[in-house]
């Protein structure tokens, strides 16, 4: 039990491919108990500034964050960055180009689903995100509704989750590209739930973190809703070895992902406010350096 309580470090709102506004997840987030929480919106900053003012509102502490798309080893990946200036004209720059990939990725998408004989529409996924980026959680949520599969976990699993039929790659980023964007905005740059990477054997694990320590990562998103004990104490073994910090989040998506409860993931999560003090003390040593 943490005497200082309890946060979460990883979260979508509807900036993204989130169901909740950004005032209802801090709302949330104040009825579940967490002391701070991270919104971490893929390749968008546009949920900040709302999410700022519900935590002033509700007495919660504000993580602002980021989670880019990049181009890994084993296809796409995922980095977190915390902390970042929001008014950051060279992220912003690295941001455009990602979501003319992502806005590119859609289309693609529904025609492989239209080849199987699902007709999705991209006026019907608009409407869905009301006004924030549409991601494969929208398309899913879609083939629920129009019957086409019994829920989300289905939709991806049949369809489309990575080498599925209706699969399309989206990411144009390097990791070393975006470490240094994320730095460059005066942020913290942690590797996204590792699990995703399909490292087997383990040990490959260590070769991508070595090299992209070489790059300036600063930590590693640990506890996890997908990561198994083992797993998550072989990742704490290589902050160690590494001299890298240690995050963690549910990857809270709302009805985009029911399964996931905001702080507990699965129910396997209890992610310590300590963990949002380690951030603070890398940041710092990030912009000594950068100074």
């Amino acid at each position: 039990m943490s005497d200082k309580g309890f946060c979460d470090l990883h979260t979508h709102t509807i900036a993204s491919d989130g169901s909740d506004s950004p005032s209802d997840l801090i709302k949330k987030a104040k009825e579940a108990g967490l002391r701070a929480v991270a919104i971490t919106d893929h390749d968008t900053l546009a949920g900040l500034t709302e999410a700022r003012d519900a935590c002033s509102k509700y007495e919660i502490e504000l993580v602002p964050g980021i989670e880019l798309s990049l181009l890994g080893p084993r296809g796409n990946m995922h980095l977190l960055g915390y902390y970042i200036d929001p008014d950051s004209k060279e992220l912003q720059k690295v941001l455009d180009g990602v979501q003319k990939a992502r806005a590119e990725r859609n289309p693609k998408i529904l025609n492989l689903l239209k080849g199987l004989g699902i007709d999705i529409k991209m006026s019907e996924l608009e409407q869905m995100a009301k006004g924030g980026q549409i991601g494969r959680p929208h398309i899913a949520r879609a083939m629920v509704e129009k019957g086409y599969v019994k829920n989300v976990s289905q939709a991806f699993d049949r369809y489309l989750k990575k080498d599925g039929p209706a699969y399309a790659p989206k990411s144009i980023l390097e990791p070393k590209e975006a470490i240094e964007a994320i730095h460059k905005a005066g942020g913290v740059a942690v590797l996204a739930h590792p699990i995703s990477l399909e490292p087997e054997p383990l040990t490959l694990l260590d070769g991508f973190i070595k090299t992209w320590t070489q790059y300036g990562l600063d930590g590693i998103e640990c506890y996890y809703s997908e990561h198994s004990p083992d797993f998550t104490e072989y990742c704490l073994n290589l902050c160690r070895k590494f001299g890298l910090i240690t995050t963690g989040g549910s990857d809270y998506h709302g009805k985009a992902k029911p399964y996931i409860k905001l702080g507990v993931g699965k129910g396997n999560l209890s992610i310590p406010y300590e963990l949002v003090e380690g951030l603070k003390e890398r940041l710092q040593s990030v912009r000594n350096a950068d100074s």
